[in-house]
């Protein structure tokens, strides 16, 4: 007779099973409730199938619709399964190629037949029939191992040629798995829940077909993109597509539009065309930093634009980043019209895609002390990185940028502290732009890294008693959560991810804790001992990017920004002409005061300048009439709002004066 297994359960009984065991036999011998509620098994930590056979002496905990992280990763992933066979279905002559869960859905390319074309968005309505049919078909999800030559045999009988070239490049020790429902098949590594019935057909919507290459090579095919989004029930779905109806009314690039802040175009991919709105919104945040960074203790430097490619090459970033950076020769182009523009021999240069060595550089001229630690060393940085052009999206992600960017330069004993004070400017730096929400994440050691084990056991550490240690509230720190494998290739970092008004979450604060680039750069500071001492480099940033933060900024708000940010504060509106004079002579009276002011004296009807303004998200509309200007006073109309409020003139600067004052100047 065969060994037993012992399967370890969450409560810490042990169940001795019989080899060929699955996780459902064990979910059925506990109880019928929960052999139907189980929907996969973590055995060892890894989710698999509730069909799988254990290999051996394991640790187990059944998977139900109550793990809705786990659950929705699967139900995902299954309606991707699904969507395919449909598509192939309906299309015949339709290739597969691959299709993975998402965050919020999943997706799935497709070759069309060439006769048929590219699939649209008219073509979704009958996929989402067919994909119900085929769900209330409750097919199980079958896996099989099989070998790499049945695959590619497999692939090339049914002309699926991407398949095929796919699966010749698998390696040959792996295990080789698919996964059936009735004829369909497809390769995959799994798990899957046991059958189609499982998920729920009014949890899912086809939401967007688009062009996506093979592989993701512009050299290669160009394929159809069909995306969708898929829950456990239909209301969470109808949860989501009000939130998605919500997001659209805030696209920054919309509302940018209608309150006039910037513009982009393709004579500059991914750069932005700040208008005067627009930059007035970046000053007033630009302004509001740079006093929060003085009263920190930090001193603001500027850095060049180009470095040599061999000071990129001793820091680290030509080897792991060249891919990112635009790469410039070192010479005057060819100005004849005859021959290459750029000769090819020439050294190279690359416009500077972060700040951080340039920083190291500044620190190393002259001798520095230990008592002269810690060095806070700020930039608003212009950077270049060389995203895709498919990857760019509005001002959320741009091939040019300014970072809110600093280098902390500290000794070993001071890092900790450092950390913390970084912690809370951070926190009050989010309160105060209407973020109150918000979580800390450790993003650990990555599988390919510069330093030793016991380096990163130390920076690790460091930043988890920062965060423990700081006075952030028990809310934050209860969310607080680490990241394995997510650090940069030099240093662990702490990573801080806002939730906005309706719910969405973005990564833009960040901390790093870097021994490497010191090191690597040679930079020291002479020690109490009177030798030579490495300093760590704290690399950080609250607001990440300018063009991403106010682009965050502009969904958060709607574009109802806080007073003291809001590019016009105020526009004195006209109902009659003969109220010019007294416009004007209010709009002064508001500048003096510190205002930012516009007036608006056109020969229209009050109700289309406060619906005009109200477009343009101005959040006080300063009505003056005959009556007002005989009486020095004026009618506020806030954003929003239909009342209206009656009062003086000077009554109004000492109300908005007080609101429009930045926070930190209160």
């Amino acid at each position: 007779m065969s060994a037993m297994f012992r399967i370890t359960l969450p409560d810490g009984s042990v169940r001795e099973v019989a080899p060929g065991t699955t996780p459902a036999d064990v979910a059925a011998a506990i109880g019928p409730g929960l052999a139907k509620a189980a929907i996969a098994a973590r055995v060892d930590g890894e989710v698999r199938d509730l069909s799988r056979p254990f290999a051996g002496d394991s640790q187990l905990a059944l998977i139900t619709f109550k793990d809705e992280a786990d659950a929705l990763e699967l139900a995902r992933h299954d309606f991707a399964h699904v969507m395919a066979e449909a598509v192939q279905h309906l299309f015949p002559g339709t290739q597969i190629t691959f299709g993975p869960a998402t965050e919020d859905g999943f997706y799935y390319d497709f070759a069309p037949n060439p006769e048929r074309g590219p699939f649209t968005d008219e073509d979704l309505p009958a996929i989402e029939d067919e994909m119900r049919r085929i769900i209330a078909r409750n097919e199980p999800f079958v896996r099989e191992v099989w070998s790499r030559q049945d695959l590619i045999d497999r692939w090339t009988e049914q002309g699926e040629t991407f398949k095929a070239e796919w699966a010749a490049e698998l390696p040959e020790g792996e295990e080789l798995t698919i996964y059936r429902q009735g004829a369909w098949l497809d390769m995959c590594r799994g798990p899957h829940m046991p059958t189609t019935g499982k998920l729920d057909p009014a949890a899912f919507k086809l939401t967007r077909v688009s062009g996506a290459y093979w592989r993701g090579d512009q050299a290669n095919a160009m394929l159809s993109r069909i995306y969708g989004t898929g829950w456990l029930t239909k209301k969470q779905l109808q949860e989501h597509l009000t939130r998605l109806e919500e997001a659209a009314k805030r696209d920054h690039r919309k509302i940018g539009a209608e309150m006039d802040l910037f513009h982009l175009q393709s004579e500059a991919q991914g750069s932005v065309f700040w208008h005067p709105k627009g930059y007035m919104l970046w000053r007033q945040l630009e302004a509001y930093m740079r006093r929060r960074l003085d009263a920190a203790g930090y001193e603001e430097v500027k850095t060049p634009q180009l470095m040599d490619a061999r000071q990129w090459e001793q820091s680290g970033h030509w080897g792991k980043y060249r891919e990112n950076m635009f790469v410039v020769p070192d010479e005057i182009p060819n100005t004849e019209d005859e021959g290459a523009v750029i000769s090819g021999d020439a050294d190279l240069m690359a416009l500077k895609p972060m700040n951080c060595p340039a920083h190291v550089l500044i620190f190393r001229q002259g001798i520095k002390s230990y008592r002269d630690l810690p060095i806070r060393m700020a930039e608003f940085g212009c950077c270049h990185r060389n995203e895709p052009h498919g990857a760019l999206h509005g001002i959320m992600r741009v091939r040019q940028f300014t970072q809110d960017d600093a280098h902390i330069f500290v000794r070993e004993d001071q890092l900790v502290e450092e950390v913390r004070n970084f912690c809370e400017l951070l926190d009050s730096v989010y309160r105060d732009l209407g973020f109150e929400d918000y979580a800390v994440k450790l993003a650990l050691r990555p599988e390919k890294r510069f330093g030793s084990d016991a380096m990163w056991d130390q920076s690790e550490d460091e930043l988890r008693r920062a965060v423990l240690q700081s006075s952030l509230s028990e809310t934050i720190k209860a969310k607080f959560e680490e990241l394995p494998g997510e650090g940069a290739f030099y240093a662990p970092k702490l990573e801080f991810h806002l939730t906005d008004a309706i719910g969405r979450t973005w990564q833009v604060g960040t901390i790093q804790s870097d021994r490497v680039l010191p090191e690597r750069l040679d930079a020291s500071y002479v020690a109490e001992d009177g030798n030579r001492h490495r300093p760590v480099m704290l690399h950080r940033a609250i607001l990440g990017t300018f063009e991403r933060f106010i682009g965050i900024l502009i969904e958060h708000h709607a574009g109802r920004f806080p007073l003291w940010l809001a590019p016009v504060q105020a526009v004195v509106a006209t109902i009659v002409s003969d109220a010019d004079g007294y416009a004007e002579q209010a709009a002064a009276t508001l500048r003096a005061a510190g205002l930012r002011v516009e007036t608006d004296l056109r020969n229209e009807k009050i109700n289309y300048k406060v619906r005009e303004h109200s477009l343009a998200k101005v959040p006080v509309l300063l009505v003056v009439g005959k009556r007002e200007a005989e009486e020095g006073k004026v009618a506020i109309r806030r954003l929003g709002s239909q009342a209206q409020e009656i009062v003086t003139l000077d009554e109004a600067v000492a109300m908005l004066k007080g609101k429009a004052t930045p926070p930190d100047l209160r």
